[in-house]
């Protein structure tokens, strides 16, 4: 694909970590009026064993850096991409090449695999101007939408009765992590699933060095749920809360979340973003009433099938 003469394609390996920081808060901004992301969140976003030969910037005249896209294989039937592009004059532009530049590459790594990929892009924020015409015009459809509750910490949730025999402890050994990777796999919250258990292991250990914590929910002796949360930067993270499907309906997902965030005020954290599948919470009202939500945003995933 030829890459218009105003553009400058780079490796993201080679652009400083704090200067995609300053990338996607603009482009939080820019989209929602409110910056979130942490050097910890770029940190662990770049932390995938793909990253170095499957993430690129672009950047225009004077070396303004106008997006950053990449791919995470993770051994599905599709690659999990991410796309940051700032609006503006160049953004539709900057938008449409990043795009289709990752799906050539998702087009070699079928090649090299010998199967073909579909593309799931997550975290598109409600207000962004560009990526979402961008994407449908490229054959992405629009699908799950995450809500990023903003929490309150200083509000004191009340406290959740756990389900008969349950108990919520550190997830701590490798068995603990399988546990979670299965419960990950089938959970029926929408969105990319990381398949490889290699990645998913990968994920917990960068996550642990990133001052974070697994949590894990078992009701006679059986994995019932976990929450995977961290702090950063001062500000407490909730970044994915699992439950068994035949544990739904017993406040297994709201007794992690509330546990974890009870973790993150006990090490300082004055507020926590929560990331949650609205369709799959069976009362949000209750969630929003409990824990103390003082704002929240929409995230959008699209995906695109593979080509036949």
């Amino acid at each position: 694909m030829t890459l218009p003469g105003e553009f400058v394609l780079r490796r993201s390996a080679d652009v400083p970590v704090d200067t995609l920081v300053r990338l996607v808060r603009a482009y939080e901004e820019g989209s929602t009026g409110t910056a979130t992301w942490t050097r910890e969140d770029v940190l662990l976003a770049i932390s995938h064993p793909h990253y170095e030969d499957n993430s690129w910037c672009l950047t225009g005249p004077g070396d303004e850096l106008l997006g950053w896209g990449s791919l995470a294989p993770s051994g599905g039937p599709a690659v999990d991409a991410a796309l940051t592009v700032l609006p503006g004059r160049r953004g539709a532009a900057a938008a449409r090449f990043l795009v289709l530049h990752l799906l050539d590459r998702t087009d070699a790594l079928a090649v090299t695999h010998g199967t073909s990929y579909g593309v799931d892009v997550g975290g598109i924020l409600g207000g962004d101007t560009v990526l979402p015409r961008v994407l449908e015009e490229t054959g992405f459809v629009r699908g799950a939408t995450i809500t990023q509750y903003d929490v309150d910490l200083s509000h004191e949730a009340p406290a959740r009765v756990l389900p008969r025999d349950a108990h919520i402890r550190p997830a701590v050994t490798a068995d603990d992590t399988d546990a979670m990777h299965g419960l990950h796999l089938r959970s029926l919250a929408r969105g990319s699933k990381i398949h490889d258990p290699a990645v998913f292991h990968g994920r917990i250990r960068r996550l642990r060095e990133l001052s974070g914590f697994a949590l894990l929910m078992e009701i006679a002796g059986h994995p019932a749920g976990h929450v995977l949360a961290q702090a950063a930067s001062g500000q407490g993270r909730v970044l994915e809360a699992a439950v068994a499907p035949a544990s739904r309906g017993l406040g297994v997902g709201l007794a992690l979340v509330a546990a974890a965030l009870g973790e993150l005020r006990r090490r300082g954290c004055a507020h926590a973003l929560i990331a949650v599948d609205t369709a799959q919470l069976i009362d949000p009202e209750g969630l929003r009433r409990d824990l103390g939500v003082q704002g929240e945003r929409a995230m959008t995933h699209y995906h695109r099938d593979p080509e036949t």
